[in-house]
């Protein structure tokens, strides 16, 4: 459904309740355009503003559909542009990913949002406060929604950078309690991150330095530093990939240690329990003729045995680490 729509003339928000006549009326003035948000649209909704905006087929189809990859498609009518934002639940260290498609064409910019993408209410309230922005014109909203796109990027990459810090402390101290599952479960959250910024740095890309229509050459420079943040982030993303991999080695290694420790202390005491259950066992036979069963001192010299093996023994682990 269309959530917000207004026509923006000499950088002042002007009520649009027709989006198609304002955007007749922009167009035959030659100045200003109107900016059409939507969210979960019916295809019905965007099939009526394909046909007002002669927006591509392939692009209201994409629109539809969802579940696309972050690129720019570039048509003769319209620019395309498809986002991934990205949402970070601090209580379960999950990333979760939305969907932003954002079309730009003649005085006009229509942004869909779908599923829990967050609301573009407060970058609208930004352009709107910037005069110097709405004069800009449609290249400067794109610029402004990819910018707080990237921006929550950055917002996501210092939280994961802590949650990373405090594994990473936790698995060399030694006081780590996490289980293999916690390290493997951030690690697949930091590649949907990934996922979603490396195929962005394409269209990106193209934004900064291509001539594209729709996108004066003045606007390019406000892109190229859209470009910095996303390429300065996606390369901390493919580091704590890498980093989050050997933190998984080392921690299933310390686990296979610790696991060899506790077989060798089970060993060492079943070991010291064999001595005198062998030295019991022996005189625990019943043979008529065995020369200890009569002698004075063999009650005691079968206690001294045992506890002189199972010391013997005992000292023995103890001194080669196994105790």
């Amino acid at each position: 459904m269309i959530v917000d729509t207004a026509a923006y003339v000499d950088a002042q928000r002007q009520a649009a309740q027709d989006w198609s006549q304002a955007l007749q009326a922009r167009r035959a003035a030659g100045e200003g355009f109107v900016w059409i948000g939507l969210h979960d649209p019916t295809l019905e909704e965007l099939t009526h503003l394909a046909n007002e905006l002669q927006l591509h087929p392939l692009a209201v189809e994409d629109a539809v559909r969802g579940r696309q990859r972050p690129k720019l498609e570039v048509y003769d009518s319209s620019l395309f542009l498809v986002l991934r934002p990205l949402e970070y639940v601090e209580e379960t260290s999950q990333i979760e990913t939305g969907e932003l498609m954002v079309f730009v064409g003649d005085r006009f910019v229509v942004t869909v949002r779908r599923g829990r993408t967050r609301p573009l209410r407060d970058v609208r309230a930004r352009v709107e406060a910037q005069p110097q922005l709405l004069r800009g014109g449609p290249a400067q909203v794109l610029h402004a929604v990819m910018d707080a796109v990237v921006d929550r990027y950055t917002e996501i990459d210092e939280e994961v950078a802590r949650d990373l810090a405090a594994f990473e402390d936790e698995v060399f101290s030694g006081a780590s309690r996490r289980d293999t599952t916690a390290i493997y479960a951030l690690k697949r959250e930091v590649q949907e991150m990934r996922r979603a910024l490396e195929p962005l740095v394409r269209p990106a890309t193209q934004l900064a330095r291509a001539q594209l229509p729709f996108v004066p050459k003045k606007a390019r420079a406000f892109f190229g530093d859209v470009l910095d943040h996303l390429v300065r982030t996606l390369d901390h993303v493919e580091g704590y990939d890498k980093l989050l991999t050997d933190l998984l080695n080392v921690h299933l290694t310390q686990v296979s240690v610790r696991q060899n420790e506790d077989v060798r202390k089970i060993s060492s005491w079943a070991a010291i329990a064999a001595a005198p259950t062998l030295v019991a066992s022996v005189y625990g036979m019943n043979f008529e003729h065995m020369p200890e069963l009569g002698w004075h001192y063999g009650y005691a010299w079968a206690l001294a045995l045992i506890l002189g093996v199972s010391g013997g023994l005992y000292a023995a682990f103890k001194r080669s680490g196994w105790l």
